[in-house]
C-alpha cells in the first residue's frame, strides 16, 4: 500500500542511496508542479518526503513546501529531519545521517565511522558499491562489523542508545523492513513524472510509471511486493533494504537481488545476532524479543530446496 511520496526538488537533488546523481545543472522543478505534487500526496493521503539540492531554494519554494506535514532530506547544512553526507565526519546537530560510502572508504575510515555514530542519533550507512563485493571484500566486512559492534555494546553499557541499521535495526525488527519502493513509496521527478524511485529516473527518463495528470501506472506491480520476490520472502534478514533499483541492475528482475547483496544482508544480520547476545551479558534488554536464530547460509537462495 502506497504510504510516501519521494519529490525531487531539483535535478541536482542530493542522493540518499545507492545511486548516483552526477547532474550539475541546477533545473528546479516548476512551482506549478510543486503545487501539483503537493496536491497529490494530500490527496492520497501520502507523507511527502522532500530532497533538497545543496543550494538553497528560492524563498517561494520554501514557503510551498511549508504547507504540508513533510521530511526534509537535506546535504549537511540547515534544519532538515534526514542530513546526507558522503565522507565520515563528527556531525554537530541532533539529526539522523545518511552515510554515502563505498566499501574502501568504509573500510580506511572505520575509526571515523565510529565517531560519526557516537555524534548523531541514529547513523544509517549505504554502500554505494554493494554490488562489486568480492570474496575477500565479504572477509573484510565481516571484521568490520565485529569492531563497530564492539564499539556499540560499550556505548550501551555505557548507558547509551546508538543506533547503526547495519547492526541495531536487525535486533528490534521482527519482519521485513525494506526501502518499499514501488510498493509503499514512489517519486515524482522535476519532470512532472512519478518513477519507483529517484535513481530510475536518474538513469533512464522515460522509464516512468506515470504522472500528475495520469495518475500511476506501475507495470507489473505485484513484482514490487514483498510477497512476490521469490528468495525475499523466505528471509530473515529484516534489515536489508532490498533495493529494487539494484537487482534490476543485477539481476535484471526487480524481485530478485544479487548475490552480493544478500552476502552483505546477512553478515549484518549475523553481527546483529552476536551483538545481542553480548548485550545481554550485560543485563536485561529487549526482553520481548527471541534471540536472532543460528544459520548455516549467507545467501538464501543456497537453501532454495527447503523453502516451503
Amino acid at each position: 500500500m502506497l504510504q510516501y511520496l519521494i519529490i525531487l526538488l531539483d535535478e541536482t537533488s542530493t542522493s540518499f542511496c545507492h545511486y548516483e546523481n552526477t547532474r550539475k545543472e541546477r533545473n528546479l522543478i516548476p512551482l506549478d508542479v510543486l503545487k501539483k505534487g503537493i496536491r497529490y500526496g494530500m490527496m492520497e493521503n501520502l507523507m511527502i518526503q522532500f530532497v533538497f539540492p545543496k543550494y538553497d531554494l528560492p524563498q517561494e519554494y520554501k514557503d510551498e513546501v511549508e504547507t504540508i506535514d513533510h521530511s526534509k532530506i537535506k546535504p549537511i547544512a540547515d534544519e532538515a529531519d534526514v542530513w546526507v553526507a558522503d565522507e565520515p565526519a563528527k556531525v554537530d546537530g541532533n539529526v539522523p545521517v545518511v552515510l554515502r560510502v563505498s566499501k574502501e572508504v568504509l573500510f580506511e575510515k572505520e575509526n571515523e565511522v565510529v565517531e560519526m555514530l557516537k555524534s548523531v542519533p541514529r547513523l544509517n550507512i549505504v554502500l554505494t558499491d554493494v554490488e562489486t563485493f568480492t570474496e575477500n571484500d565479504f572477509t573484510r566486512y565481516k571484521s568490520l562489523l565485529e569492531r563497530v559492534a564492539a564499539e556499540v555494546e560499550r556505548m550501551y553499557v555505557d548507558g547509551k542508545s546508538p543506533q547503526i541499521n547495519l547492526l541495531t535495526d536487525r535486533m528490534m525488527l521482527s519482519a521485513m523492513n525494506n526501502c518499499g519502493a514501488g510498493d509503499m513509496s514512489v517519486t515524482l521527478a522535476p519532470n512532472g513524472k512519478f518513477y519507483v524511485c529517484p535513481a530510475f529516473y536518474y538513469e533512464n527518463e522515460e522509464d516512468s510509471i506515470g504522472d500528475l495528470e495520469h495518475g500511476l501506472d506501475i507495470r507489473n506491480k505485484q513484482l514490487y511486493k514483498l510477497e512476490y520476490a521469490p528468495i525475499c520472502r523466505h528471509c530473515d534478514a529484516y534489515q536489508c533494504k532490498r533495493c529494487v533499483w539494484l537487482n534490476r541492475k543485477t539481476t535484471l528482475e526487480v524481485n530478485t537481488p544479487s548475490h552480493e547483496q544478500c552476502v552483505v544482508a546477512h553478515l549484518e544480520r549475523n553481527a546483529s545476532k552476536e551483538l545481542l547476545r553480548n548485550i545481554r551479558k550485560h543485563g536485561t534488554f529487549l526482553p520481548e524479543k527471541e534471540d536472532i536464530k543460528e544459520i548455516d547460509y549467507l545467501d538464501p537462495f543456497d537453501k532454495r530446496e527447503t523453502w516451503q
